[in-house]
């Protein structure tokens, strides 16, 4: 099916970028494994090496595997383009890159995914390129923040690890008035809950590795530009030699089609593991904002259309036995630095080192979960037996 639009987003999941017919009638798209492509002709030879080809000239620089999948993103983000790249922090190094240069001034949430604070820091201070953290709820005011030389402004809603929400349209006019590109990281709300181009947004990146691909097996971002800035980003991947192999694009491929669905119950056991967890004695505060009591309930509503199962919570101040006891124990929830699989997974997070413009002031320790596809009432019972034994431990520690 080639004419998508008008059509939902969970109808578009499942038909973009596949052309049967043009393959034999197979539903999914074939595996391409390609390193060397061969040009029938000379002719033909000098036409592949022109910047305006739009053939297949080397497996590095795309396939019919890479650009079914490629087509489908750039589909769901209502994009001009969409790009591959080997893993999520690839795609926003790569995203940053293209429109930066030494010299250029960023701006990035204070509430940002760690490694691209780290890449900011490290590799692009490197490069000279200044980047100043602002807080995630600075809004329309981000405007006092803007230099002349101020290149791009760099979002992400929720924040990593502590979930505040960002006015996203806000924060674009401001940056648009100014000349500046506005990025962001849409991992947590993906295409199907934040239309972020349709928001201001001017590139989207996204770990594929999470939702996209839901099974917890492969490494792959992608990158949604509009169009005025689809090119220099697909160059700049192609500069830094960034591509995903053909069984990952295929892995991330068939997760796709699911994703709707997956996601509706990871949003439907995340808010139900939220709402217990309101009501707990041993939990200070829970950070969802799908949560009426969330400080940016109300800017989530507006929006965003739905959330994925990833939130964290604050216990009260307890001992570490304590806590060992309570994650130790946990037999439904992995310990893992990940999430979007079809598995639950819980880490422990230390705001504190990663702010510079904000602080975090909470005394107890902090908890992301990742609420995976297992049966909402078991992922409780879990929980519940969790703090069970953490109050014993508490109790003996006294």
């Amino acid at each position: 099916m080639d004419d998508l639009k008008g059509m939902s987003a969970r109808t578009r999941l499942v038909h973009a970028g596949r052309h049967p017919h043009d393959n034999h009638g197979v539903v999914n798209p074939p595996v391409y494994h390609a390193s060397t492509i061969l040009q029938p002709s000379l002719a033909v030879w000098e036409d592949s090496r022109k910047p305006d080809f739009d053939g297949y000239r080397y497996g590095r620089a795309g396939t019919p595997t890479s650009r079914s999948f490629e087509e489908a993103v750039a589909d769901m983000y209502g994009a001009a383009d969409a790009v591959a790249v080997s893993s999520g922090l690839a795609a926003i190094a790569c995203a940053l890159m293209a429109v930066l240069k030494a010299g250029d001034h960023l701006l990035v949430s204070d509430s940002a995914y760690f490694p691209t604070r780290k890449f900011c820091n490290q590799m692009l201070a490197r490069y000279g390129v200044e980047t100043t953290y602002y807080d995630p709820r600075i809004g329309g005011r981000i405007a006092e923040l803007l230099r002349p030389n101020t290149r791009a402004v760099f979002t992400e809603a929720p924040g990593s690890l502590t979930f505040e929400m960002q006015d996203i349209p806000a924060i674009a006019a401001a940056a648009h008035a100014h000349g500046a590109v506005v990025l962001t990281d849409n991992t947590w709300g993906t295409a199907l809950h934040f239309d972020a181009l349709a928001k201001g947004v001017d590139i989207v990146v996204e770990a594929v590795t999470k939702y996209i691909c839901g099974h917890s097996d492969i490494m792959m971002g992608t990158i949604a530009s509009n169009a005025e800035h689809a090119g220099a980003v697909r160059d700049m991947v192609r500069m830094h030699g960034n591509c995903s192999g053909p069984d990952d694009l295929y892995l991330a491929q068939r997760g796709m089609r699911t994703m709707a669905v997956r996601l509706k119950q990871n949003e439907a056991n995340g808010l139900a593991l939220a709402g217990w967890l309101e009501g707990r004695p041993e939990v200070a505060k829970v950070l969802h904002p799908g949560l009426p009591s969330h400080p940016d309930h109300a800017l989530w509503k507006r929006d965003f259309t739905g959330a994925c199962g990833l939130f964290s919570f604050v216990l009260n101040p307890v001992p570490r036995a304590a806590l060992a006891a309570f994650l130790d124990g946990l037999e439904l929830y992995g310990m893992g630095a990940s999430w979007g699989g079809f598995e639950s997974l819980i880490l422990p997070g230390d705001p504190k080192a990663l702010r510079t413009a904000t602080t975090w002031d909470e005394p107890g320790q902090l908890l992301r979960i990742h609420a995976g596809l297992e049966d909402a009432g078991d992922l409780i019972a879990d929980l519940e037996a969790g703090f069970d034994r953490l109050n014993a431990a508490a109790r003996a520690a006294a």
